[in-house]
């Protein structure tokens, strides 16, 4: 049997159509799952070699369900990510009308990219969240709902019909996938990387976070996602999920990791993996400073005075 990826299912997600733009797809065991934690699971408890699980979206940010499924538990690390355009179709069982349609289901994270349509075209239909995308469509082929927000392509998996096509509140919306494995070493830098952490601070006091940033800041690495999840151990007990620009074998990089790792009770490393549909060319020019030649050229200095040879 071929290597196997888990995927948050069922078929007919988004998450399946951006894992399957993955060349190594192609010659692996595509499995679905009932959710982002039971896909995540297969990898811990090895019955998949990686996820494949959205976590990320540019209308409301971070998908806390996977954020908070890295966060905690054993170990994973990001390998992958694949950025997919977004827009919904509104699939119903054939011969229903706009006016038949009293609920109204999809993925939480769907809401916010289609509560505007909603309220203009289905003011009085009642939301029901489902697993996914596609899960809401089978569960409309089923009867138990009216009406689903999925891709136009679920359609045809489950017996549907597309009601209306192109739904989205904002132009251009895009969600963010990651391949997520076992802890391993990181692939080689490609010099257009992401590299993801979680962070948790020694304790609570003024100006806690501004410490966390400045050891980004002070070495010209750019933050690029930046959000507070709760730990569970009480109201105000906040844990930072990071996503910074770079490779963890860029001096920079490594060194405010280092910083962290100092001034942090924990430092989970996520991964540094390349960044989706930006090339080396794309990426600014590091600070004055801030790159790994100055960098050397610093600790040399450092060994001169410590030898007398400065």
């Amino acid at each position: 049997m071929p290597a196997s990826y888990a995927y948050l299912g069922p078929e007919g997600t988004f998450t399946e159509v951006a894992l399957r733009t993955l060349p190594e797809s192609a010659t692996r065991q595509l499995i679905p799952y009932v959710s982002v934690q039971s896909a995540l699971d297969a990898v811990r408890t090895g019955e998949a070699e990686a996820a494949f699980v959205p976590i990320e979206n540019s209308v409301e940010g971070g998908i806390t369900t996977t954020l908070d499924e890295l966060v905690a538990g054993t170990p994973l690390m990001i390998y992958r990510e694949v950025l997919l355009s977004i827009t919904f179709a509104l699939l119903v069982r054939p011969g229903t009308k706009l006016a038949d349609i009293k609920t109204v289901s999809a993925h939480p994270a769907a809401q916010p990219q289609v509560r505007n349509w909603l309220k203009a075209n289905l003011p009085e239909a009642a939301w029901e969240s489902a697993a996914s995308n596609a899960d809401a469509a089978r569960l409309v082929q089923e009867g138990r709902y009216d009406a689903a927000f999925a891709g136009e392509f679920a359609a045809a998996r489950y017996g549907l019909t597309a009601l209306e096509t192109e739904i989205h509140d904002a132009e251009n919306a895009q969600t963010r996938f990651v391949l997520v494995g076992r802890p391993a070493r990181p692939a080689a830098p490609t010099g257009a990387d992401k590299t993801s952490i979680v962070l948790w601070q020694r304790d609570d006091h003024p100006g806690g976070l501004r410490d966390l940033l400045g050891e980004f800041a002070t070495r010209g690495v750019n933050l690029m996602l930046l959000q507070s999840r709760p730990t569970g151990a009480g109201i105000g007990n906040y844990c930072f999920c990071v996503d910074a620009e770079g490779h963890i074998s860029d001096r920079r990089m490594a060194e405010a990791l280092m910083g962290l790792k100092r001034i942090c009770r924990e430092v989970r490393f996520l991964g540094s993996y390349p960044r989706a549909e930006v090339s080396v060319a794309d990426v600014a020019a590091p600070l004055p400073g801030t790159s790994d030649r100055e960098f050397v050229t610093a600790a040399d200095w450092v060994a001169r005075c410590q030898d007398g040879r400065f």
